[in-house]
């Protein structure tokens, strides 16, 4: 992270550039003489790091505590913050405003939801050995004993943004001719890899990122507005929290972008990771096996309770097999039913691409983890990266390997995925498209795809961010 501060910074691993089991780490002030050279930090591989003076002493350094409004004023890094120690966002948040609302008067009590990613839940039901839709219902139970008035999954927000992301796609290709920037759109469900766009390339990427919200906060827009209109209070009396694989969407939920300063609230008010609901479960003395369920909730009267649905396309949310089979189909009038990926160096760079009569219509590729994303943008900067649209991701593997997800307890991690993997695809996948429900919002809620309110509600800006300068020397 930027700093004023003199010092020699020695990170241990940068394999993946800074990865998401990487700590972000603050560094501290290092005592400097005149005339002498400045001290040393080392880190050392558990995350604890000394001071080394001239000598070879070392003195262990206290972890300074980083705020998230000191994490995203930071332009001198990017990082997946798993170990940083942030105050406003964690288990320790919820269960104060869970605490404050069982003491507080009826009128100055919060309506508490909790938004549960599907990829948490696959993580939990592994470590559970519990199937998904058993792991939906016991969460669920577990989350209301604790003060929780209402538990809904993220799946379906997501419709809303494959939907928009389609339609978005379509627009940028179709005015390619006069905008050399429309293509490749690169997709922003990923707050690590936006963090690393907006610090690192700033003015240059930005343009070729989708304006698309990700599901949580989506999930933001329609919990605040539509959920709260509909339970007739306003936004500000609900505290929404959501369950990610990952701790970047806490800084993802921190942005100003979707701060409402017409109501004072944030779209969502608190992330906790999958790994922080095992600490509740534990801090509880709860085991999820030995919960007995409780009926799903949903916010559509009619809707099936008993009811979870997938999107297909992998564990990240199949933005590029939904993309590509819709843009066949819209554009060039090709019904795709099965989407052929071709690896290229490992499983985390593919290729997917539409051909007819020997000339290519669309090329696609997905770019998980650092490495292949560093590559890309290098690809984009040279002119070289021929691609329509690219599927991007932080994490090696995707969504389902988060760094806030579950490790595996004693085995292997790759057949902890594996498991992870089987259970997240084990539901019945629907298209976004045929969902009823979100049909009926785009009408009820937004007033047409198309409206000024869905534009708001369902996109984005991203802002480059001015590299600070820095006193570490850090180089990749």
């Amino acid at each position: 992270m930027a700093s004023p501060f003199s010092g020699v910074l020695q990170l241990t691993d940068l394999d993946d550039y800074i990865g998401p089991s990487q700590e972000c780490i603050k560094p501290v002030k290092v005592d400097k003489k005149p005339g002498k050279a400045a001290a040393k930090i080392k880190i050392e591989a558990d995350g604890s790091y000394f001071q080394i003076d001239q000598s070879g002493g070392a003195q262990k350094l206290e972890k300074a505590k980083i705020s998230l409004d000191d994490c995203l004023a930071c332009s001198g890094c990017i990082t997946s913050a798993e170990s940083v120690l942030i105050t406003q966002q964690s288990h320790e948040e919820l269960c104060r405003v869970l605490a404050a609302n069982k003491s507080a008067a009826p009128r100055e009590q919060k309506l508490v939801v909790v938004s549960v990613s599907p990829q948490s839940r696959a993580s939990l039901a592994a470590r559970c050995q519990m199937g998904v839709l058993e792991t939906a219902k016991k969460l669920t139970a577990f989350l209301k004993s604790l003060g929780v008035h209402h538990v809904f999954d993220t799946t379906f927000p997501r419709n809303f943004s494959l939907l928009e992301s389609q339609r978005e796609f379509v627009k940028r290709f179709r005015r390619q001719a006069e905008d050399s920037k429309a293509l490749p759109m690169l997709a922003s469900a990923c707050p690590g890899w936006i963090c690393y766009a907006e610090k690192t390339h700033g003015s240059f990427i930005i343009p070729y990122i989708s304006t698309t919200k990700s599901p949580q906060q989506v999930m933001g827009s329609l919990v605040k507005g539509h959920f709260a209109a509909q339970q007739h209070i306003q936004p500000s009396q609900v505290y929404h929290v959501t369950v990610m694989p990952c701790y970047d969407k806490k800084l993802e939920a921190s942005r100003p972008d979707f701060f409402s300063q017409e109501h004072q609230t944030r779209d969502v008010d608190c992330v906790i990771t999958t790994g922080e609901v095992l600490k509740l479960l534990e801090q509880e003395g709860v085991s999820l096996a030995d919960v007995d369920p409780a009926p799903l909730d949903t916010m559509f009267s009619g809707a099936a309770e008993e009811e979870l649905t997938t999107h297909s396309g992998g564990g990240s949310g199949g933005y590029l097999e939904h993309i590509y089979k819709h843009a066949a189909k819209e554009l060039f009038g090709i019904q795709v039913d099965t989407v052929q990926y071709k690896a290229l160096k490992n499983k985390d760079f593919q290729e997917v691409t539409l051909e007819r009569d020997g000339a290519v219509l669309l090329q696609f590729a997905l770019a998980y983890g650092f490495r292949n994303i560093q590559n890309l943008v290098q690809k984009l900067k040279r002119g070289k990266a021929a691609y329509h649209y690219v599927e991007v991701m932080a994490c090696p593997a995707g969504c389902l390997n988060g760094g806030g997800q579950l490790k595996a307890a004693g085995g292997s991690s790759k057949e902890q995925l594996q498991q992870v993997e089987r259970l997240y695809e084990s539901l019945q996948a629907a298209a976004p498209e045929e969902n009823q429900a979100v049909s009926a919002l785009y009408e009820q809620w937004l007033g047409g795809v198309d409206s000024e309110k869905a534009l708001k509600a369902l996109h984005t800006q991203y802002h480059a961010v001015e590299r600070a300068s820095s006193g570490l020397s850090i180089k990749w």
